[in-house]
């Protein structure tokens, strides 16, 4: 727990977002007694983590559920959520080859299902990409180039490419190299050869790509899904003395020629205006927002800069099935359906009502305001005619379809991203009151409890300069 600091009324803090990084931003602020305001748009907190209340279940907007691996932020979680969490054993698959395996992709797996020759094709380009690595190492231009030196083309082009191409709407060779790194889970094909290549005296040790999920794993859930975590977050902030203002935006940030004082203007859903003047500003929203709500007007160049960091949406079609069980796991991936993964809470615990009903999480990425975003008819129809050729369900057997929509989902990691956002932060930095931090205010690829950590970490720079605040005053 945060050592408590004395409080002064013009010490407060702002916090932008109620998503799972700025809640713990708030509650680590709250509970050392700084005065903190947060502030979020929608009516329910918990951002890309949320659950939402629809006739009798819940939906969350998107499979979320808590990793173990920060033991002190899981600890502080399990001591807010006491009997509302519930553990749940890693139980993900994938549909490949009209068969299922285990997620993360087994080597064995791959070698029971791709065809034979396809996969010597594949084993030998990923030994040629190994080599090559080893005597030229230099750095792919692109995400296409760092997948084909991380994997071998073979396999880039029957694994990678076109599932790439369609998730983000842009081809591999357009994104930088740097989303392979931060994004692109590695495949345990890939572990298995290298591991027996370095053996031998080869492979390459500098490896690009993200680590594998465990196989084996125990998660952090709900009776409720995912709501139960960010609500109990927000009820502990007001139980500190925080200040929680939902379904509230923000309008403008006004810098009034102090260096540390910011007027934060905002409105609720009646339209009725609200101002919190703050010392400090944390902010969670996507950067190009933050950008344009700031006065005086940032310079031109960070405008631009700001405009050219993009987000890719990701709509969420909750079902109510008029089936026991849809699936036999916690969730499943695919390939080359409009839906990239489907998961079935109940699975995991959650309650669903009718208890012969279940819930299925239906994710796709979109672009905002195209068929899939507004749930056209023919996305509709699309989407019951893949899940029934899955086995999942029947058109029939769909008692409710809700729509969860979120349209600054996913950074993209475009080309030449880096020196953009480098021109955002840099201004942000030489502001001195303003943190942008979390996943679109960072513009990165943090899971829940790493979004904490960085929320912790925002919190921990407060803490210095109120000290430094209160030596002055003093």
């Amino acid at each position: 727990m945060t050592n408590r600091i004395e409080a002064d009324a013009e010490d407060r803090v702002a916090v932008l977002g109620a998503g799972v990084c700025g809640l713990y931003t708030a509650l680590e602020l709250a509970s050392a007694g700084v005065p903190v305001t947060i502030i979020e748009r929608e009516t329910t907190p918990g951002g890309l983590a949320a659950g939402f209340k629809r006739g009798d279940n819940y939906y969350d907007l998107g499979v979320h559920m808590l990793h173990g691996f920060d033991k002190e932020i899981l600890r502080r979680i399990k001591d807010l959520m006491g009997d509302e969490s519930i553990p749940v054993e890693l139980n993900a698959k994938i549909r490949w080859f009209g068969k299922e395996f285990r997620y993360p992709l087994q080597f064995r797996d791959m070698a029971c299902s791709v065809p034979p020759l396809e996969l010597v094709r594949c084993v030998l380009g990923l030994l040629v990409a190994e080599a090559g690595n080893r005597l030229k190492n230099t750095d792919p231009a692109n995400a296409e180039e760092a997948l084909i030196q991380l994997y071998g083309r073979p396999l880039y082009e029957f694994f990678f490419k076109e599932f790439t191409h369609r998730y983000w709407d842009t081809h591999p060779a357009q994104l930088s190299s740097a989303f392979v790194k931060t994004k692109m889970p590695r495949l345990v094909i890939k572990d298995a050869v290298v591991s027996a290549l370095r053996k031998v005296g080869l492979g390459n040790s500098a490896d690009s790509g993200v680590p594998s999920a465990l196989v084996s794993e125990t998660l952090h859930y709900s009776r409720n899904g995912a709501e139960a975590m960010p609500r109990v977050l927000a009820n502990a902030i007001r139980e500190a003395g925080g200040e929680v203002m939902l379904g509230c935006s923000v309008t403008r940030l006004e810098r009034p020629g102090v260096m540390d004082r910011i007027l934060v203007s905002f409105e609720d859903q009646k339209g009725r205006q609200f101002e919190r003047d703050a010392s400090y500003c944390v902010s969670t929203l996507p950067l190009p927002r933050l950008i344009e709500m700031l006065d005086p007007v940032p310079p031109r160049v960070v405008r631009h800069a700001a405009g050219e960091l993009g987000y890719r949406s990701i709509v969420i079609y909750g079902l109510l099935v008029r089936k026991q069980q849809a699936l036999d796991a916690l969730y499943v991936y695919f390939r080359n359906r409009m839906f990239h993964r489907i998961g079935e809470p109940k699975n995991a615990g959650m309650k669903t009502c009718p208890s012969d009903h279940t819930v299925l999480i239906v994710e796709m990425t979109c672009s905002a305001g195209d068929g899939r975003w507004e749930g056209d008819e023919d996305t509709r129809k699309q989407l019951a005619s893949e899940l029934e050729e899955e086995g999942v369900c029947t058109p029939d057997q769909i008692v409710e379809q809700h729509i969860l929509r979120c349209a600054e989902g996913y950074p993209i990691f475009s080309l030449g991203f880096e020196r953009h956002l480098r021109t955002v932060t840099e201004y942000l930095e030489s502001l001195g009151a303003i943190r942008s931090t979390g996943r679109q205010g960072a513009f990165c690829y943090p899971n829940m409890h790493g979004a904490m950590r960085m929320g912790a970490d925002a919190a921990g720079c407060v803490y210095p300069i109120r000290r430094k605040r209160i030596l002055q005053r003093e």
